[in-house]
């Protein structure tokens, strides 16, 4: 993929012209994250995104896979067609960070930062807008329902990339503890599949003090959990990546009774298809072998979630050379590691190429914590970022 720069006419250009409005950007930050929507609920969020891209002068499309909002501005005669992406949605968490701005919705959070990345888009949307010499088409696409998988899906299912054609597509994620506004890039796999099962070990309940006449689940359970690591260690190549979490597990309610069942909720992850078929089918196995053990038997629902972000090698190598050109080389993360967490962009890269970065948050709470805030400092270094590769891409 070739790159071309505008020259050095621009070099200041954008970085100065959104520094002029950085504080409104800041407030408009700070007004979602007191207003946060859950996933599927983000009609609030969507107006008001659509709002302010109206007021920029783009061609706006609301509805699109459910709150999604899809904004395109068309520049000159250029065929070429770029998509970044950002997320709107919030989580089930009741924040205790105590800010002036902290979310008016008890129970409902922006902990992940979706407020800011939401704002770095629109920030850049308005500069790009007002001041920008491109040649092309260029889409904005307000994601809704991240946090539960289902938002990229749905927007893909309506005709996403049928409506608004791209020719890649590009998002990111801010990251706790890199360093505040420094840019990370990888090639190939960013971010982990994360696929659910429910685990429901089935045996006979009783009293506590006649084991011998029950069939213990709580026992059954316990084999299950210790010998599940195994999967990672003996069934998966070591140099390949997997994780497998029990996060959840439950059964009985008195501490002299003997349950008749227990239930378990883990997570599994992969950077590959390969090892993520691997674990659906290891971790099935071991839970009916392991519950037959103990006289037992087991339930198991497995649910596949997102598939692992793989970036696309080209697209990648462009957003960070652009990176390199537009910032000083310290800013730019060295050996930035793939993340284990997982992102439903993949979906869209699914279908388009591109790539997913990431950007430091500085040293903050971690993501989905009840104390997490988004460093609003990292604003204009990002949306800054968003400029420079679209007039790249577009130029």
């Amino acid at each position: 993929m070739n790159i071309h720069t505008n020259g050095a006419r621009h070099s200041d250009d954008a970085e100065r012209g959104i520094l002029a409005y950085l504080d409104e950007s800041i407030a408009i930050r700070r007004d979602l994250h007191r207003h946060p929507e859950l996933s599927l609920k983000e009609k609030r969020t969507s107006s008001v995104v659509a709002r302010y891209l109206l007021s920029y002068g783009y061609e706006v499309t609301e509805g699109v896979g459910g709150h999604g909002v899809v904004a395109t501005l068309k520049r000159s005669k250029g065929d070429k067609r770029i998509g970044i992406r950002a997320d709107i949605d919030a989580l089930p968490i009741i924040e205790e960070t105590g800010l002036p701005y902290a979310s008016e919705h008890q129970g409902v959070m922006h902990a992940c930062g979706h407020d800011g990345h939401t704002t770095i888009l629109l920030t850049a949307a308005r500069y790009l807008a007002e001041q920008s010499n491109f040649s092309g088409t260029l889409t904005l696409i307000f994601q809704p329902a991240e946090e539960i998988g289902a938002g990229a899906r749905a927007m893909i299912a309506d005709r996403l990339f049928e409506r608004f054609p791209v020719d890649a597509v590009f998002g990111l994620h801010n990251w706790p503890g890199v360093n505040a506004g420094q840019f990370g890039f990888v090639e190939g796999p960013a971010m982990a599949s994360v696929d659910k099962a429910t685990v429901r070990i089935i045996g006979k309940g009783g009293h506590g003090a006649e084991p011998h006449e029950t069939v213990d689940p709580v026992l059954a359970s316990a084999g299950f959990i210790t010998a599940l690591q195994s999967i990672v260690s003996r069934n998966v190549d070591p140099r390949q990546m997997a994780v497998l979490t029990v996060g959840s597990i439950h059964g009985g309610n008195a501490s002299n009774v003997i349950p008749e069942s227990v239930e378990l909720k883990l997570t599994a992850r992969a950077y590959s298809e390969a090892v993520r078929e691997k674990l659906e089918h290891r971790l099935v196995a071991l839970a009916k072998a392991q519950a037959e053990s103990f006289g037992a038997k087991a339930e198991v629902d497995f649910h596949r979630g997102f598939p692992p972000v793989l970036n696309h090698v080209a697209e990648t190598v462009f957003a960070r050379t652009v990176a390199l050109r537009h910032f000083p080389a310290t800013q730019i993360a060295e050996d930035f590691q793939p993340r284990t967490a997982s992102e439903d962009f993949a979906f869209m890269l699914q279908e388009r190429p591109g790539s997913y970065l990431f950007v430091g948050n500085g040293d903050s709470a971690s993501l989905h914590s009840p104390h997490y805030d988004f460093n609003d400092a990292i604003i204009a270094p990002a949306a800054h970022y968003w400029v420079r590769l679209a007039e790249t891409y577009l130029s």
